[in-house]
């Protein structure tokens, strides 16, 4: 199994540190994704929407976006449920990762480390900053309540949404005001053989 990344991403992250929890073995293939080599034609031979993560389950059998990769990896483990209405919760905070937490969280995240100072993009970060705190909104009501996203245990939906959030005060946002959100993230990092995205700070 080989996966294709760049370490320093939060969607590739999720797939390493379920990989390891599994105590899974893969091999990991560095992609430099900033400097272009994700829209070389050889990795668009192997994933035509140029972006990583991306799983070789075999030699030409590929299959990328992170959310689907988590899936396809925990079928069949503690990681994933067997019930029907909790594997639709899951699916649910993993939709909600991709379409109202990551758009925001993590762009705000690559405009504050990855680009320079005096870029044009940091005029989005206001408005990034605005949409992130209210996908924090959303898991403080949850989190308050419950010390997993679903079922009341670990899973691949707070993978999922830890990889961000957790690095999130690099994009300028400030968990403080998140108190169960931040205790769900030392719940997390307890998990036995966690593993920690690079610290861009």
């Amino acid at each position: 199994m080989k996966i294709y990344g760049m370490s320093r991403s939060g969607n590739c992250h999720k797939v390493k540190l379920l990989l390891t929890q599994l105590g899974r073995t893969f091999e990991w293939v560095e992609v430099d994704a900033l400097g272009g080599a994700t829209r070389a034609p050889e990795f668009l031979a192997m994933n035509p929407n140029g972006m990583v993560p991306l799983l070789e389950v075999e030699p030409g059998r590929f299959l990328p976006e992170s959310n689907a990769i988590l899936w396809y990896l925990a079928e069949g483990t503690p990681l994933l449920f067997d019930d029907r209405w909790l594997r639709a919760q899951a699916l649910q905070w993993m939709f909600f990762e991709q379409y109202s937490h990551e758009p925001y969280v993590a762009v705000a995240r690559f405009i504050t480390v990855f680009l320079p100072p005096d870029h044009e993009r940091r005029a989005e970060l206001p408005e990034l900053r605005r949409r992130g705190y209210l996908a924090f909104n959303v898991m403080e009501r949850e989190l308050a309540a419950a010390p997993f996203l679903v079922g009341g245990r670990y899973s691949i939906a707070d993978i999922a949404l830890h990889a961000y959030t957790d690095v999130a005060r690099e994009g300028g946002f400030d968990l403080a005001r998140y108190p169960a959100v931040s205790a769900w993230c030392a719940r997390v990092r307890a998990q036995p053989d966690y593993l920690a995205m690079p610290d861009e700070g």
